[in-house]
């Protein structure tokens, strides 16, 4: 087995063995608990992209301005989710996701007051803060739990955002047609608050662990970098800035973020212990939620956009945001039974066998979807198929990184996949526009159907190099030496 960069070399072959006999048998609450929590991002993020029309209607601005509704809370979410990570690594665990899920409270009871834009903006960026709860949640079950308990609920917890989406968008989409936009709003804010309710009932404290300065410099300048990153990618499908700007903010934030991995690999107590990523294990994992996660949302935009695309167009549905979002159902209810069976799939094969495996259901999904996309029964047999996919990636990707870091940097290692995540799912978004729009003749409205074609294709080979990446990086040991 690999040595931890960072940590200890001698891990145990079970990482979930950790003198359990030590750890108080927890609350029965707390695993429903610990989910709940974790689909507070789900709500937040079901907020987002299938309200933007329906914001720019009611607030009386553009559609690009109404975009800034789902923009802002990623760039938030991005900067605050490896600073959460950090901090619940830290004795404070318990006040810091306390203080989270206020933070996203008061955010939700912004965007549900009739106050206007800005302030709905402003509720939006601080529902952003919120995005970093998942990692924190499984730091929490790592420290509580033990056996093959622990490889189910973590597997769970890491796929708990993506199946709530299925459930959230079209709930949104529904609540926002026949109760208005305000009442969704509400229904996410209701939503956190019940979820911090929960929190302060049931989640434990950190076990004793000795406390560290929070790394400042690496926070501004990580923030920097990807706040820049995430910005230029989300406005790259066309808007009022120049090209030649978006360049400019681009090259500036690699800059910063070489700046940025310089001072981590140099000060004794980082925000993200970048030489964690040594290991085989974390880097497949984060390489894999980059890229597939990148083919992932390209392959979920494009099947949102198709299925609401005017039936003039030659090859659209002209369904309504409700059906749209019920694509999502099957992907979500697959993911959620892939993510229950990885942990006994893990018992026969690796953990690191599973990121090719599933990134090999993205790849028939993607595929399907280039050849034959005329029926909606169809569509929701690829999203299904994307679904088994999801779930076995990231079911398996925490039991990755668990194993190959130091109780320490559990939240920091996961945060920082989280951040990855998020970027690779920017970049899903960002590729599915500016595919479709160089597809889109001068003159016209919409593209022209083999511009779905050429996005799927690049999906695909997103995939592709994902397992090819993976297959390369996989760890030398045998199958019973992984959780």
């Amino acid at each position: 087995m690999e040595s931890t960069p960072g940590g200890s070399g001698d891990r145990p072959a079970d990482p979930t063995a950790t003198n359990a006999s030590a750890v108080p048998e927890p609350p029965r609450a707390l695993i429903p608990a610990l989910i709940f929590i974790a689909l507070v991002v789900a709500a937040i993020g079901s907020l987002g992209a299938p309200l933007v029309p329906s914001v720019a209607a009611a607030e009386g601005v553009s559609l690009a301005a109404a975009q800034w509704t789902l923009t802002i809370t990623l760039l938030v979410g991005a900067v605050a989710t490896p600073l959460l990570g950090r901090l619940g690594d830290g004795p404070r665990r318990r006040e810091v996701v306390l203080a989270t899920l206020a933070t996203a409270t008061a955010g939700g009871l912004l965007t549900a007051l009739p106050l206007g834009f800005t302030p709905l903006l402003l509720g939006r960026a601080l529902q952003g803060v919120g995005l970093g709860l998942p990692p924190l949640m499984i730091a929490v079950a790592r420290d509580t739990f033990d056996g093959p308990r622990r490889r189910s609920i973590v597997s769970l917890l890491s796929v708990t955002t993506v199946a709530g989406v299925g459930i959230g968008y079209p709930v949104a989409g529904a609540i926002t047609q026949y109760a208005g936009l305000r009442s969704a709003y509400a229904t996410g804010a209701g939503v956190t608050a019940l979820a911090l309710l929960a929190a302060v009932l049931l989640v434990p404290p950190s076990p004793p662990r000795p406390k560290h300065r929070l790394d400042a410099l690496g926070a501004v300048l990580l923030g920097a970098c990807l706040s820049g990153l995430l910005f230029a990618i989300s406005e790259a499908a066309g808007t009022t800035i120049s090209p030649a700007t978006l360049l400019g903010i681009v090259i500036a934030s690699l800059f910063i973020a070489l700046l940025w991995v310089r001072h981590e690999l140099r000060t004794p107590h980082p925000l993200v212990d970048l030489r964690l990523l040594r290991n085989r294990s974390v880097l497949a994992a984060d390489l894999t939620v980059l890229l597939g996660g990148a083919s992932i949302y390209l392959l979920t935009a494009l099947i949102i956009r198709l299925v609401q695309t005017p039936t003039a167009a030659g090859y659209g549905f002209g369904s309504t945001v409700i059906v749209a979002g019920s694509m999502l159902v099957p992907m979500s209810a697959l993911s959620f039974a892939a993510s229950r069976a990885t942990p006994a799939l893990t018992r026969h094969i690796t953990s690191a066998a599973c990121l090719p495996l599933g990134c090999t259901l993205l790849l028939t999904a993607s595929l399907i979807f280039a050849i034959t996309r005329t029926h909606l029964w169809e569509l929701y047999t690829v999203m299904a198929i994307s679904g088994l996919g999801i779930g076995t990636i990231f079911a398996a990707i925490p039991g990755l990184i668990i194993r190959a870091v130091p109780a320490t940097e559990t939240g920091s290692a996961l945060g920082f996949n989280q951040v990855l995540r998020t970027i690779g799912f920017s970049i899903g978004s960002a590729l599915s526009a500016l595919i479709l729009q160089a597809k889109t003749p001068t003159g016209q409205a919409l593209p022209t159907a083999d511009g779905y074609t050429t996005a799927a294709l690049v999906g695909a080979g997103l995939v592709l190099a994902t397992i090819t990446l993976t297959a390369a990086l996989r760890p030398r040991h045998s199958a019973a030496s992984v959780s």
